[in-house]
């Protein structure tokens, strides 16, 4: 007899362990709460300890652990991996989703301003990346590292004025696809996921104004912003073996924003 065949079974994390930055608050925390749901040992990881320490009581076990950590400190990206394997022995995977959002005309948006957003958007994912990988490869397990980019890194945000954010996610999608390239024969695979418009601490105010709800409805055509639970399945798909051949892909979910 043939073995029945069990798609969910891909998407089983069981035994899985997660690193998920930014997780104090926003699409951090539903990250950390769908994958440990699938049964990963997940370590939440931001600067807000408190928050941290609620979300692991949240999740109710001992595969939940915080790491109080900022990521743009020198020794902060080690520092979270090292707490990773300390707890738990190894480390499988990594979501870089820890990020700030500025809206300001480049004219006005000083030049240390931008740079302190390119070092939280994307230099400090790219420190955690190369060690996480390095763990990950060390262990002979491979892995996976899942970033956080945007459609405003796939193009400008017009009305929308946020040049440090816009060139942090384009380079996050090309960071992407540079690093898959370099360690696909290594047994890492390094994805991204590109959301459009979904509520977070950063954009209370775009969706709490009549012209920042406008500005997202007028350009997606859903006509609507996402809904959190509407990127767990693109999150478990790059992060478990339903995607074991995909690296290097940018996955948009964002209502057709980028379509048009």
């Amino acid at each position: 007899m043939s073995t029945p065949i069990d798609p969910t079974a891909l998407f089983d994390l069981d035994g899985q362990v997660c690193v998920v930055t930014g997780a104090s608050s926003g699409l951090g925390a539903r990250f950390a709460r769908v994958l440990h749901a699938a049964g990963a040992k997940v370590v939440v990881a931001a600067r807000r300890a408190e928050r941290l320490e609620e979300l692991v009581a949240e999740l109710g076990d001992d595969r939940a652990h915080a790491v109080a950590v900022d990521v743009t400190d020198a020794d902060g990206p080690q520092a979270l991996v090292d707490g990773a394997v300390e707890r738990f022995g190894q480390l499988d995977l990594v979501v870089n989703n820890a990020g700030i959002s500025n809206v300001e005309s480049a004219l006005t948006y000083e030049t240390e301003q931008f740079r302190s957003e390119i070092e939280i958007n994307l230099i400090a994912p790219y420190a955690i990346a190369r060690l996480a990988a390095a763990q990950m490869i060390s262990q002979e397990t491979g892995g996976v590292i899942v970033n956080l980019g945007s459609v405003l890194g796939h193009g400008g945000g017009g009305k929308l004025k946020a040049p440090g954010y816009a060139a942090s996610k384009g380079g996050i999608h090309n960071l992407t696809r540079e690093l898959a390239s370099e360690w696909a024969n290594k047994g890492v695979r390094v994805n991204a996921i590109a959301p459009g418009w979904f509520r977070t601490e950063m954009n209370d105010e775009m969706f709490d104004t009549d012209g920042g709800m406008g500005y997202i409805t007028d350009n997606t055509p859903m006509r609507r912003p996402g809904n959190p639970d509407e990127l767990d399945g693109a999150l478990l798909f790059l992060a478990s073996a339903a995607s074991t051949y995909v690296t290097g892909h940018v996955l948009y979910v964002d209502g057709g924003w980028t379509a048009i």
